[in-house]
């Protein structure tokens, strides 16, 4: 999965690999739908030559799907991102806050203060 940047902010693209032509090594091709702004139809393909300069062609609406549709036969597969597996976390829950006191409200996790014990007979006070 690619990447194009459009109306200021970077869009998850369909990237596919190409038939490498001349004197490239690699061409890929980044395919936006429709950008979530402007709505616009991104095709994006990008080249790496013999001297590892890279060149890319932008085209946008009626002149990508233009270009889309005359690069089609050049694609070889999509690139597909892996899966990575999510393990290795439980389902365990501590229902009791720092002190012992079976917690009420879930949704109040950001004011605990874990490790801290409560103390009423401290004074922080030094004397010099």
């Amino acid at each position: 999965m690619g990447y194009i940047h459009c109306c200021g902010g970077l869009r998850k693209t369909r990237s596919y690999a190409l038939v490498p032509r001349k004197t490239f090594r690699m061409c890929e091709l980044d395919v936006l739908k429709k950008c979530p702004v402007c709505g616009h139809f991104v095709v994006q393909l990008t080249r790496v030559n013999e001297n590892d300069e890279i060149s890319t062609v932008r085209k946008v609406n009626a002149k990508a799907e233009k270009f889309f549709q005359s690069l089609k036969k050049f694609i070889l597969y999509e690139k597909v991102p892996q899966k990575i597996p999510l393990f290795g976390h439980g389902k365990f829950y501590l229902n009791y806050n720092e002190y012992g006191i079976k917690k009420r409200c879930y949704s109040n996790l950001s004011t605990l203060k874990i490790g801290l014990y409560e103390n009423k007979d401290f004074n922080n006070l030094q004397s010099f």
